[in-house]
């Protein structure tokens, strides 16, 4: 055969479809591939030259893993005349070989430097025995449940695009002997293509994956933001603003704020324990039965309790929501609240220029059914104080020397920037908190709630 016609068809067969990796990597690989095919030439026979052209041509066509590796299989039983097969994938997290397909055995699971599938892993080399039974590596636990009889195996390694371990192929039983040095040569160029073809089908599935992903929790983060006030209700000697932006494409923050009716607002700020999907899911749901509850007209510490009880069936173990509730009143001036787990809660007294630090009043919802809530505490607004509700995303939003933003940051910008609106201070706060942080990635997601009595 002409080599050039020869290398032609081989640079054909073994185009692959597009990936997320590099091009020129997998076009490395390919090369490599054929080059260990026509440096082989003479030592391979044509027909088993044109077998493994065939074999890359199918491995080349788009499918699932599992059938992918069913083809791998098939494909390099049918080549090397084996009478069994199996592809163990490498999983790097744990470190261990498993089989997702294999012929004649269940899945089996094993350390990645166990037995001859384990040294051929390590070595990254081929391992061929003759006598499996006399190789004191071979596993014969696999042969007395299945019943086959292994004689001999050959093992080889599959080698990613960037030499990272895919995984190992594993042919049992040479029809009509032992695996000579011409199934080597022929298994050295097959696994160098079934090793880009598993690889590609995985970065593939992934791809298809992440992509599922990020569609959801975008769809997630429309939904969480939707349910987010457009803008703040008015009342009536008083200034009201919320902002909010999630670390993940959604957060475990929320904030509402409900007009009773013209003279009272109910205030919300919570925040889930963790990130993603679970957590923005658990404050869009208290949110939810917040203003179910307020549409039956029910008290707060009522609307508390039954919030609790609800998450704590829905929740899972350790998961948990801290939220402060805040009913103001325009005619009292006074502020009645119950604070789940959520604290630090600032007020600031304008005539005194004091700082008010308020805690917890109990304990965060869905930790435990029918919590005990003393009173609703109070406090009283006078014309220019201001009440501060924000999450801990404000207070520990590290710089680059790891150090955290810190309350005393955010109440000295507060009284400084006093002689703005409340919304002015809200996005002077975000603004510092950013110039602070540098290009140190925000980590958890920031809700800021102020409100201020104007007269």
């Amino acid at each position: 055969m002409d080599t050039r016609r020869l290398k032609r068809l081989i640079s054909r067969i073994l185009t692959p479809p597009e990936s997320d990796k590099d091009p020129r990597d997998v076009e490395s690989q390919q090369d490599q591939s054929a080059k260990e095919i026509l440096d082989n030439h003479s030592q391979i026979d044509r027909n088993s030259l044109w077998r493994i052209l065939e074999v890359t041509r199918q491995l080349g066509a788009p499918c699932d893993l599992r059938t992918m590796l069913g083809r791998v299989i098939d494909l390099a039983r049918e080549v090397l005349d084996a009478e069994r097969g199996s592809v163990f994938l490498y999983d790097e997290e744990t470190d261990e070989l498993f089989t997702f397909v294999a012929s004649g055995i269940d899945e089996l699971r094993l350390p990645a430097d166990q037995g001859i599938v384990g040294t051929c892993a390590q070595s990254m080399e081929m391992v061929n025995v003759e006598d499996c039974y006399a190789d004191e590596r071979f596993n014969q636990e696999v042969d007395r449940k299945t019943g086959f009889r292994t004689r001999c195996l050959l093992s080889v390694p599959l080698v990613g695009i960037e030499g990272d371990l895919v995984g190992v192929l594993q042919l049992l039983n040479k029809v009509g002997g032992i695996f000579e040095k011409d199934d080597e040569r022929i298994a050295t160029v097959l696994a160098a293509q079934c090793a880009v073809a598993l690889q590609r089908t995985r970065w593939m599935e992934d791809y298809v994956v992440r992509q599922r992903q990020e569609q959801d929790l975008l769809i997630a983060r429309e939904i969480q933001q939707d349910v987010l006030p457009g803008s703040m209700p008015t009342l009536e000697h008083y200034e009201l603003t919320g902002w909010n932006r999630p670390a993940d494409e959604a957060g475990g923050d929320i904030f509402d704020a409900v007009a009773l009716n013209e003279h009272q607002v109910l205030l919300l700020v919570g925040d889930a324990s963790g990130h993603g999907i679970g957590p923005a899911l658990s404050v869009t749901q208290v949110r939810s039965m917040l203003r179910v509850c307020l549409r039956l007209e029910a008290p707060l510490d009522s609307i508390i309790s039954h919030v609790n009880n609800q998450l704590s069936e829905d929740l899972a173990a350790g998961r948990f929501v801290t939220a402060f509730f805040g009913l103001i009143d325009n005619r009292t001036h006074e502020v009645m609240y119950q604070s789940t787990g959520q604290g630090p809660i600032y007020f600031y007294r304008k005539a005194t220029n004091e700082w008010i630090r308020m805690g917890p009043t109990t304990v965060p919802l869905g930790l435990m059914n029918n919590i005990r809530l003393a009173p609703p505490a109070t406090f009283s607004f006078e014309p220019g104080d201001l009440l501060l509700v924000i999450s801990d995303g404000i207070f520990e939003h590290p710089c680059e020397t790891d150090e955290q933003f810190g309350e005393e940051r955010v109440k000295s910008m507060v009284v400084e920037k006093q002689e703005h609106s409340v919304t002015e201070i809200s996005e002077i706060l975000v603004e510092t908190v950013d110039q602070f942080a540098g290009k140190t990635p925000q980590a958890d997601d920031m809700t800021i709630v102020m409100v201020r009595r104007t007269d």
